[in-house]
């Protein structure tokens, strides 16, 4: 790659080096100091306990547990972020098409407002 411009190369470790900080945090993240207590308790939770309580065993156990609540949080909100970054890329592509695709008809129709550009 000898054509690479050296911005390219200073994205890459930026990028890198945001991801090893992310990866670093959740190693060095502290237990919680009682494994009973949960600072944030939904109704996920307390549903999960009652079905428990019944006799029913879970299927299956979760790939990653954060290691406290707040980084539980954290990553609800990063997963939150994202979705609302990508529902409104995705949006405004539409609406850009839409709107391209009005000025396209509205150059090609009969007696439009075509321009021309010097060539």
């Amino acid at each position: 790659m000898p054509n690479q411009r050296p911005q390219t190369w200073i994205t890459v470790a930026l990028i890198a080096a945001v991801i090893a900080i992310f990866a670093l945090s959740f190693t060095l993240a502290p237990k919680p100091t009682e494994p009973d207590s949960e600072a944030f308790t939904g109704t996920d939770s307390v549903v999960t306990q009652v079905i428990e309580d019944e006799g029913y065993e879970p299927w299956f156990s979760p790939i990653f547990e954060p290691g406290s609540g707040e980084i539980e949080s954290g990553l609800f909100a990063l997963q939150a972020a994202l979705g609302a970054g990508l529902l409104g890329f995705a949006l405004g592509n539409l609406r850009g098409r839409s709107s391209a695709r009005k000025q396209f008809a509205a150059d090609a129709a009969p007696g439009g407002t075509t321009q021309s550009t010097p060539s």
